[in-house]
């Protein structure tokens, strides 16, 4: 536990100090509402506030020192006048400081780890959760930052975002260092790496899984984004590094293509990449072979220099076939042995909210998934789609083999049961993020799914149903209806389900709230759809439909 540093031992260069740099500080604060007597607060320019407005309201809260950035300190110099006791610290880049600080302050604990990010659009968390459980199958204690949860070895703490600002993410290595952790498996934000909450960190391993469009709202521009993922291969890692990249990714091509060339050019002959895919032949770890069904996937991996395996696992999907890809890559770069990897990835069971299968003995399919976004939804109904045929073709199957056995009577029972074997979704937007994505996934939803449900999802501070005119200006079909109240629409979604259906609840996965005009509201997808099942079989099968209170106006 860190009990103070001195201010000389979290410095770095650059850095115009004006004070006492042999007073020890007790902590490092970000944010001036949560200053503690004897920390050090870093003004920082936030989304919506700009720290340096809040210099002051941290001294007053006992901060014994302040960093701030030389340009935009302006006509607050009096108040460097007015606090002679407090150590100023003078910063280019207010970010970056806070990034070094966190790391010195707490014994730059990311030496003692081998530490492994993952970043890109989609897939990064199934991927983690497949790394971890590889290398536990190896025989190692781990610890995990993400979007679910921050887990050290068996413990589970509460993640308030996929990465956290740089003070939070060096004490949580610092826990894990000190709780005898030998790997770190971290998600990697592009908000994390635009406000380099991760910098002066030692990436030993470094995972791209796709670059799809989200978060314009942030990044503005789809080279933006992609520029802020990069900053993980091209500035954070170290001398012998590896970076494993998806071939099969139009930027992942481009940024092998890039990386090479840099590090061949600065002749750093120590980091290498490792490439994967599954319809670029030359990569260097490739799938092939490829079965997916209800209940899992198998498949068989190609591997340069080694010999084939072949891999199952309880995942479905293609998506997943590509995380499995990713944590193979990863643990290859990391010399795990073949047969902890296939032990690994056949141990890891569903994860919270990535294709999670909502069984409550129904005869359809029922998944909550995070997707939320064009290119998620697009690969969620694309992986729907590939098990619905699935399903048809051993449906067909099984009653070809009972008719040659004469079981006429049986399979005409079976057949009239049978449902039609639809894809209904339920799906919306958050509001107060990228709109230009609205109209897109709603034509993706309308066009691949059976029947689509529109939805609220975290509106935030717009209006539900402005977002979902936004949703609908994508769809040119009539094959959807729209349901504001979330809880209704996933109510409805059961109700019309028949057997042999899939019913997909998407945008929210994992996620227990629902963000309303700026307050939170306990509400879980999953939750949600298990009440919904249990009534729709609780029903005897004379009854009629459930009576929903408060349902919004419905139409097409």
């Amino acid at each position: 536990m860190i009990m103070g540093m001195k201010i000389k031992d979290i410095l770095t260069d650059g850095f115009n100090v004006n004070g006492d740099i042999e007073k020890n500080i007790s902590g490092i604060a970000y944010d001036s509402r949560s200053v503690k007597g004897g920390d050090l607060f870093v003004a920082v320019k936030g989304e919506n506030f700009d720290g340096h407005a809040f210099i002051e309201d941290a001294i007053k809260k006992g901060a014994k020192a302040v960093i701030y950035e030389r340009k935009a300190i302006g006509d607050r110099q009096e108040a460097i006048k007015k606090y002679p006791d407090v150590v100023w610290i003078g910063v280019e880049d207010g970010r970056d400081a806070l990034a070094a600080v966190s790391h010195n302050f707490y014994g730059r604990p990311s030496q003692a780890l081998t530490v492994v990010g993952i970043t890109g659009t989609n897939g990064k968390t199934t991927t983690s959760y497949l790394i971890k459980s590889i290398l536990e199958k190896w025989g190692k204690d781990t610890g995990l930052i993400g979007t679910i949860s921050y887990l050290i070895k068996d413990s589970a703490y509460e993640a308030r975002h996929t990465t956290p600002e740089a003070p939070d993410f060096q004490s949580l290595l610092k826990e894990m260092a000190d709780k005898v952790c030998s790997h770190v498996i971290t998600e990697v934000s592009s908000h994390a790496l635009s406000q380099k909450r991760v910098d002066h960190t030692r990436f030993k391993v470094a995972v791209f899984t796709n670059l799809t469009r989200d978060h314009l709202d942030f990044h503005h521009t789809m080279e933006d984004y992609c520029a802020a993922k990069v900053r993980l291969f091209a500035e954070l890692l170290t001398e012998d590094s590896i970076a494993v990249v998806n071939a099969d990714d139009a930027y992942g091509r481009k940024m092998t293509d890039d990386l090479r060339a840099q590090w061949s050019r600065v002749k750093d002959q120590g980091k290498r990449i490792l490439t994967y895919a599954i319809d670029d032949q030359n990569a260097d770890i490739v799938a092939y072979d490829i079965k997916t069904t209800f209940k899992g996937t198998s498949f068989k991996v190609r591997i340069k220099g080694k010999e084939d395996i072949d891999v199952i696992s309880p995942l479905v999907g293609i998506t997943n076939v590509y995380n499995m890809l990713s944590s193979i890559g990863a643990a290859l770069s990391m010399d795990v042995p073949i047969k902890s990897i296939k032990e690994g990835i056949a141990m890891t069971g569903l994860i919270k909210g990535r294709f999670e299968k909502v069984d409550m003995g129904q005869d359809f399919l029922a998944v909550v998934d995070y997707a939320h976004t064009e290119d998620a939804l697009e690969r969620l109904l694309v992986t729907a789609r590939q098990l619905m045929e699935a399903y048809r073709f051993t449906q067909e199957t099984e009653k070809m083999m009972k008719a040659k056995r004469r079981q006429y009577a049986i399979t005409e029972k079976k057949a009239e049961k049978s449902g039609s074997g639809k894809i209904i979704t339920v799906f919306g937007c958050g509001g107060n993020r990228d709109k230009g994505k609205r109209s897109k996934m709603g034509e993706i939803a309308a066009k691949m799914s059976d029947f689509v449900i529109i939805t609220s999802d975290n509106p935030r501070g717009e209006s539900p149903r402005a977002i979902i005119r936004d949703i609908e200006k994508g769809i040119s079909g009539d094959n959807y209806i729209v349901i504001q109240d979330r809880n209704v629409a996933i109510g409805m979604a059961v109700e019309l389900a028949s057997s042999g259906d899939i019913v997909l609840v998407a945008g929210k996965g994992h996620e227990d709230y629902q963000e309303i005009e700026g307050k939170r509201y306990s509400f879980s997808d999953r939750t949600a759809l298990e009440s919904a099942i249990r009534r729709a079989i609780g029903r005897p099968s004379f009854g009629g439909g459930t009576n929903y209170r408060g349902t919004d106006t419905v139409r097409c």
